[in-house]
């Protein structure tokens, strides 16, 4: 994980709230990028190649935030047999992907990484930070993939980070809570209010288990339908209604509007009950 920097607003005082972020479909499209690479590694394998509804379809079962997993469990329900080893699945997928090795200069990446149009800029962190919001990321995406987004394409520096492998996969809250408690929470009290804003059902559900874990902490699932869905109003609307059925306190035009609906949501818990 990458050292985690706080961002209130006064040296030496916690933040207001804490927001963490997803990052594929959050901070980035990657409807042109991981979703084509997961649909073109599904391809290889079975000829078969899946439409954006039917990856839509799984991952609004809120199980399937790994991407490698999705494309092997699409490729068993598509009935093919025996199912291509894992390693090797994921080695196609990195190919189509990072079309280069992961490891090594971003500059030698020829895949579908390059095609990751940007969802939100620097200012919006900058606007963060006068707010007196503290904040990261918890993302399933793998690490050099979200290093680059962040500190390459956004100009980040050192951002806050829980990436692939740092954590378990969502919904497992284990990622959120503990970059929650680094940048808000001390061993004697609770961190401020942790408000998370992710693209899926497996987002949300990551928020619920967390006010399992962490009964005392507050709380929120912000969510955004994903942008590949916003040129059709009906695709969009029904996902976002599984966003909302599955538990999101707020459902988000787009990641721009995140500091004014938590501006309001802090609000709305600060006013007095009547």
């Amino acid at each position: 994980m990458s050292p985690a920097l706080p961002n209130a607003s006064e040296p030496g005082s916690g933040p207001r709230a804490i927001l963490l972020f997803d990052i594929d479909g959050v901070i980035r499209d990657v409807a042109g990028s991981y979703r084509r690479a997961l649909a073109e590694t599904v391809h290889h394998y079975s000829g078969w190649r899946p439409d954006p509804a039917c990856i839509d379809a799984l991952k609004e079962e809120g199980r399937w935030n790994n991407d490698w997993e999705a494309s092997l469990e699409l490729l068993r329900r598509h009935g093919l047999s025996p199912l291509p080893d894992f390693q090797s699945l994921v080695a196609v997928f990195s190919g189509f992907y990072f079309g280069g090795d992961p490891a090594g200069d971003p500059a030698q990446w020829r895949g579908f990484i390059g095609d990751e149009p940007l969802l939100v800029d620097r200012a919006c962190f900058a606007e963060l930070d006068r707010a007196g919001i503290a904040w990261g990321f918890v993302s399933g995406a793998e690490p050099p993939s979200a290093r680059y987004v962040l500190e390459r394409r956004l100009g980040l520096v050192d951002p806050p980070l829980v990436a692939m492998g740092d954590a378990p996969d969502k919904p497992d809250p284990t990622g959120l809570l503990r970059l929650a408690g680094i940048l808000g929470g001390t061993a004697a009290a609770p961190p401020a209010t942790v408000a998370y804003l992710g693209d899926t059902v497996a987002d949300v559900l990551t928020v619920r288990n967390a006010r399992r874990a962490r009964p005392s902490w507050r709380f929120l699932s912000l969510a955004v339908a994903p942008p590949h869905l916003h040129a059709s109003a009906q695709a969009r609307s029904s996902y976002e209604q599984g966003l909302k059925r599955a538990g999101a306190d707020a459902v988000l035009p787009d990641t721009g509007s995140a500091l004014a609906t938590l501006e309001q949501l802090l609000s709305a818990a600060s006013r007095p009950e009547p």
